[in-house]
């Protein structure tokens, strides 16, 4: 296969195109801490709404399925309806969902408002992503999305610090009402900025046997996912009829998508870009290993170490700022040079430091461990930027759309399979080490091993991209026409 080419700049980014990312920031920033900051409180949310762990724990559940349920929508949603009437829709949504979860009076009544909250969520990130591969165009699309992708890594490092702080000095409902003047602020940001126009020409008909295949799939495999973590076993019915009935209607999705004369609601064959298949390995193999990561080393603290929510986050920040100097400083190379010596140089900074955490013990040296974590964060940071900007280099205008929901399937599923995959090994290693401070160690250090081995299986895509010439810089794939 012929070298593609990608238009590299070492020009200025055009001043709207920065507002415009700086606007949609607000939007990332409010998803990416909301997918986290829960977690800490719902140990309160079980004394005060007087329930079980069990049932509170779908007030996070509840979310990440709703999320799931809209991800595939929303690629067609933003070529029929337009990137700023979607971004508003987002938006509105998402406030309402946690003005509500704020008010609520019940477990039931959170868990429902939490679904409400997570079909707005669901698609901040992917119209966050279209919107700018369309403004930024193949040259810029890199370094927009390293600066925008910074709140997005930290949501995982900051959420937990977050809550923790809400949880011990206030109430719990201003864990969900905090995120209502984020949302008043990125309304009113997004009305300032010109936004690209996204409508298709051509009405776009949606493809809706494909979506009642797919949502369902994806609402059952995380579903059944997030069971296995709970059990601690693929092989519970809990976690396996789901996980199954999710992959056979992901099988009959491909033979209807493949099949029809139309646009599939997510097109398959987009894959056959061997490109596009490579950057979209990449992302689900690091985001298995991303958010696989921020599962182990906050409960290592607490487990093994005895810290609180609090400090356990605290103690992880160095991951999140790692990963933030990562995707500034990569996304000035990103569409610059060619992507496959950034990403092998970001796998290599990960596997460092997940192999320090492999010998994890009860006493290992906190400096050590921090370090560990900044270099980690790093790692994740440097591969994520050019394998999200590599995935749109070549891809017509018409096309950015539903690779962006393809490419965020791919980081969602990524991250419940890495979840899901180091809980289960973590339990079974828990229980045959034992409960001991030393014990514990000793599982977790066998448990980083699969992380590991997740960051390391996304080499074999990486050697698999093409080589990537870039050349002159050339205009954005279009003008910045304000989307009214």
């Amino acid at each position: 296969m012929t070298a593609a080419t990608v238009p590299a700049s070492s020009e200025p980014l055009p001043r709207d195109l920065v507002k415009l990312a700086l606007a949609l920031m607000l939007g990332a920033i409010m998803v990416a801490l909301d997918m986290t900051v829960v977690n800490v409180a719902l140990q309160t949310l079980v004394n005060d709404l007087h329930t079980s762990v069990a049932t509170i724990q779908w007030v996070s559940t509840a979310y990440l399925l709703a999320l799931a349920t809209v991800i595939p929508v929303s690629g067609w949603a933003v070529e029929r309806y337009g990137a700023r009437t979607m971004w508003t829709v987002s938006i509105v949504l998402f406030i309402t969902g946690s003005v509500l979860s704020g008010l609520a009076w019940s477990a039931g009544s959170l868990i429902a408002f939490r679904a409400l909250q997570g079909l707005g969520g669901g698609m901040i990130i992917p119209l966050i992503q279209t919107i700018l591969a369309h403004a930024a165009g193949p040259d810029r699309v890199g370094r927009v999305m390293g600066v925008v992708g910074v709140p997005a890594m930290l949501g995982p490092v900051l959420g937990p610090v977050l809550g923790g702080v809400i949880v011990s000095d206030a109430s719990w409902r201003l864990i969900f009402l905090i995120n209502v003047p984020i949302c008043v602020a990125a309304l009113v940001a997004a009305r300032r900025v010109a936004m690209p126009d996204t409508k298709r020409a051509a009405a776009v008909r949606l493809d809706v046997a494909g979506l009642a295949l797919v949502s369902p799939a994806l609402i059952a495999i995380v579903y059944g996912l997030s069971r296995a973590a709970t059990y601690g076993s693929f092989t519970d019915p809990h976690a396996l009829v789901p996980v199954a009935l999710g992959l056979a209607l992901l099988l009959g999705y491909g033979l209807h998508a493949l099949r029809m004369r139309g646009e599939p609601i997510i097109d398959l064959r987009l894959f056959r870009d061997r490109r596009f298949a490579s950057f979209s390995a990449i992302v689900f193999f690091f985001s298995m290993a991303m958010l696989g990561t921020a599962l182990l080393l906050p409960l290592y603290y607490q487990q093994v170490r005895g810290e609180d929510a609090l400090h356990a986050g605290l103690l992880i920040a160095p991951q999140g700022l790692g990963m933030a100097i990562a995707l500034i400083a990569v996304s000035r190379l990103a569409d610059r040079i060619d992507p496959r010596a950034v990403i092998l140089s970001g796998l290599a900074l990960t596997a460092g430091a997940l192999l320090v955490y492999t010998g994890v013990a009860a006493d290992t040296n906190i400096v050590l461990l921090s370090a560990a974590a900044f270099v980690s964060g790093a790692g994740i940071g440097a591969a994520l930027v050019p394998a999200m900007a590599g995935a749109y280099a070549g891809l017509p205008r018409e096309a950015v759309s539903r690779a962006t929901s393809s490419i965020r399937v791919f980081q969602q599923l990524g991250g419940s399979f890495g979840i899901a995959i180091l809980a289960v090994v973590l339990e079974r290693q828990t229980t045959a080490q034992g409960s001991g401070a030393a014990g514990l160690a000793t599982a977790y250090g066998n448990t980083f091993w699969w992380a590991l081995a997740f960051a390391a299986l996304a080499l074999v895509p990486t050697l698999l991209l093409p080589k990537i010439r870039r050349r002159a810089a050339t205009p954005s794939l279009e003008p910045s026409p304000a989307n009214t």
